[in-house]
């Protein structure tokens, strides 16, 4: 039997005994609904190539300078992101772990670094979702006027994609200053926190209340790079006896229990018998 099928089994096995799951996702969850992952000059780059003609780099675009800077082409960037995420359809994955984590008496929780709301739009509850980089569907005002973030479905983003610029600026409601996402961005002081609190305080309300139970966490996509998602599972992992760590990645450093060295929809499609 290969190693990999031992693996597999070994995480079936795991996720069959559980009684709560905690799903930890990372880019990769998203680049199997063919989602881009932006990560570094020349991963930008490769999705907007003129970028690297203007001198673009990741750490400038991925910076709430640029709204004050050049707020047509920091828009013109988040607003093709966000066009792209609201047409994108989630990967069967996605329902495939909806529907296990419904049968749990426990009941289950999604952390994720990514800001697209893929989750949300494959139909898991919204009350169940901590965003730890925020969400590219809320804004906020930049000129801070209000603790208010803003639902972005109002909006029409429109991009010149010759210029790569957005044909109007989205403004605050209230004191008509720019808008920016609701995201948190390299060297970011102004980011509102208070939708993220809310959603840290129902996750770490629902972790306490699973310590009688056995939990599973199912993390995927979550490259080391940018290692935030996988130390929260690190974490909780160590802190807690009766949970295992199933880590999904092609990449399989750091501590974990179970690695399965592949691509996430192609192995839950094993784990869940499709």
């Amino acid at each position: 039997m290969k190693t990999d099928e031992v693996m597999i089994k070994a995480a079936i096995k795991v996720i069959e005994a559980a009684d709560a799951v905690l799903i930890t996702a990372g880019a990769g969850m998203g680049v199997d609904s063919g989602l881009p992952d932006y990560r570094g000059d020349e991963g930008l780059w490769k999705q907007y190539p003129k970028f690297k003609n203007l001198g673009v780099s990741f750490s400038a675009i991925i910076n709430p300078q640029l709204f004050e800077i050049n707020p047509y082409l920091a828009w013109g960037f988040y607003g093709h992101r966000l066009n792209l995420y609201r047409e994108t359809q989630p990967h069967e994955g996605f329902e495939l772990l909806r529907k296990y984590c419904l049968n749990k008496k426990g009941g289950f929780f999604v952390v994720t670094s990514n800001v697209d709301g893929q989750f949300q739009k494959a139909g898991f509850d919204a009350t169940k979702i901590f965003e730890i980089h925020g969400s590219i569907h809320y804004t906020q005002c930049l000129n801070r006027c209000s603790s208010e973030v803003f639902d972005n479905e109002m909006y029409d983003f429109n991009i010149d994609l010759e210029t790569l610029n957005i044909d109007k600026l989205p403004t605050c409601p209230y004191c008509e200053s720019l808008l920016r996402p609701n995201i948190l961005m390299f060297s970011d002081g102004s980011l509102r926190l208070e939708r993220l609190q809310i959603q840290n305080d129902r996750f770490e309300r629902w972790l306490d209340s699973t310590r009688p139970y056995k939990l599973v966490i199912i993390e995927i996509g979550a490259g080391p790079d940018i290692p935030a998602i996988r130390e929260y599972g690190e974490k909780i992992n160590e802190e807690r006896n009766n949970a295992t760590l199933i880590r999904i990645n092609p990449d399989n450093k750091g501590n974990t229990d179970i690695t399965l060295e592949s691509k996430g929809l192609e192995t839950l499609k094993l784990l869940f018998g499709q």
